[in-house]
C-alpha cells in the first residue's frame, strides 16, 4: 500500500522576517513501513519560535532545515501501520522530526507513546510537551523559584509563558505577566490569575514602557523568565532585586533581525545587583521529566493550570501558522490540525 502524504518543504533561506515564499508544499509517496518501522499520520504538529533559528545555516545547538526537504518538529500521531513489535496499530506517538508532514515512516526511535484518554492530544504538543517542559525547567531548576517569589514573565500570553505564569502561581508567587494589547493582559488577569500585567504595545517609547515596569513591579522582581529580549529585557533589568535571577529561554524579538543588535545598556546591573542570568536547551534536562510530569498532572486535575490553543487547519497552513508567532497572532499555543483523530 502506498500513501501520499503532503508535506512542507524549506525552498528558500529567509533573509529577515520569513515569508510564504520560503515554504512549498510538495506530495510524496511512503511504502509499507520496512522491518523495525511503523507509519505515522499526524493528527496535530506544533510551531515553534525556535524553528526560525533552523531556517539560517549555521552552527547551533541543533542543526538548519535542508533545503528541498521536509521540515521537522514536534508532533502527535496515530500509529496505522507497523513492522516494529514495540509499537502497534492505534497506538498513538509524540516526536519531534514527524513534523511538517501528514504522514511519516519512523523507526520508533525518539518517539513516545502518550495516553489519549489522559489528556486531548494536542496537549502532549503544549501543557504536557516541549512548551510546558521548558517552563518547568526554566523556573524550577534554572530560576531557583521559591516560594513567596515576585516573578515577571515575558510573552505571558505564549505557549510557554501562559505556562510558566500558572507554575509560578501554583507555587505561591505574585506574578507578573508582560503581553502585548488589551485582550491579552485581560485574559493574563482573568483566566490564568496574573497579578499585574504590562501591555508592551500600550508604550509609546522606552520611557513609557520603564514606567510600566516600575509600576508593576514597585517591591522589584526576584525571577525573570525572558522570552523577548530587546527593550523588555533592558527595563527589566533596572527592577531585579538584588541576587535576582533571570532565566534566558528566547529572545523572538532578534530572531529575524538582518544586522547585529545592540544588547542592553544596562547590563552593569548583573554585577551591581549579583544577579544571576542563565540560558538553557530544555533537551539538557530530560531527566526533570517524570517530576515534570507528575506535578503538571496534578496541576491539571485540580484546575491550577489551564492553557489556550490556536488553531489553524490543514498542513498548507503550516507557513502562516508559523509566520504569525512573529507578529502576536497566537494565545497559548500555536498548533496546526493535519487530520482527524478517529476517537472523536
Amino acid at each position: 500500500m502506498t500513501v501520499k502524504s503532503r508535506e512542507i518543504r524549506l525552498k528558500s533561506r529567509p533573509k529577515g522576517m520569513p515569508a510564504a515564499e520560503n515554504f512549498e508544499l510538495a506530495v510524496t509517496d511512503l511504502p509499507d513501513p520496512a522491518d523495525g518501522e511503523i507509519l505515522v499520520r499526524n493528527v496535530w504538529m506544533s510551531v515553534d519560535p525556535y524553528m526560525r533559528g533552523r531556517m539560517t545555516d549555521r552552527k547551533s545547538y541543533i542543526p538548519p532545515f535542508q533545503l528541498g526537504k521536509a521540515m521537522e518538529g514536534g508532533a502527535v500521531g496515530e500509529v496505522i501501520a507497523s513492522n516494529n513489535p514495540a509499537f502497534s496499530v492505534g497506538d498513538y506517538v509524540v516526536g519531534f522530526d514527524g513534523g511538517w508532514k501528514e504522514y511519516y515512516l519512523s523507526s520508533g526511535r525518539g518517539l513516545m507513546k502518550v495516553d489519549p484518554a489522559m489528556a486531548p492530544l494536542s496537549a502532549y504538543l503544549g501543557v504536557l510537551g516541549m512548551p510546558g517542559m521548558t517552563a518547568y525547567v526554566g523556573l524550577m531548576r534554572i530560576g531557583e523559584l521559591k516560594e513567596g517569589d515576585t516573578v515577571l514573565v515575558s510573552a505571558a500570553a505564549g505557549a510557554v509563558g501562559s505556562i510558566a505564569c500558572q507554575i509560578a502561581r501554583a507555587r505561591g508567587c505574585r506574578v507578573i505577566g508582560i503581553a502585548g494589547g488589551e485582550g491579552k493582559c485581560a485574559w493574563l488577569k482573568s483566566e490564568l490569575g496574573v497579578d499585574e500585567t504590562v501591555d508592551y504595545k500600550a508604550a509609546a517609547d522606552f520611557q513609557a514602557l520603564q514606567a510600566a515596569f516600575d509600576k508593576a513591579c514597585p517591591g522589584g522582581v526576584d525571577v525573570y523568565f525572558e522570552n523577548v529580549g530587546g527593550d523588555l529585557l533592558t527595563a527589566a533589568l533596572n527592577v531585579m532585586k538584588p541576587f535576582g535571577r533571570i532565566v534566558m529561554c528566547g529572545l523572538i524579538s532578534v530572531y529575524n533581525a538582518e544586522t547585529p543588535q545592540p544588547g542592553p545598556w544596562n547590563l552593569f546591573h548583573v554585577v551591581a545587583k549579583r544577579l544571576k542570568m542563565q540560558g538553557f536547551i530544555v533537551s539538557d534536562h530530560n531527566d526533570v521529566l517524570p517530576q515534570f510530569t507528575a506535578d503538571m498532572a496534578g496541576w491539571l486535575k485540580e484546575g491550577r493550570i489551564k492553557y489556550k490553543e490556536t488553531v489553524y487547519e490543514g498542513i498548507e497552513k503550516a507557513p502562516e501558522a508559523f509566520l504569525g508567532l512573529f507578529s502576536g497572532a497566537n494565545t497559548g499555543k500555536m498548533l496546526v490540525r493535519l487530520g482527524p483523530d478517529r476517537r472523536e
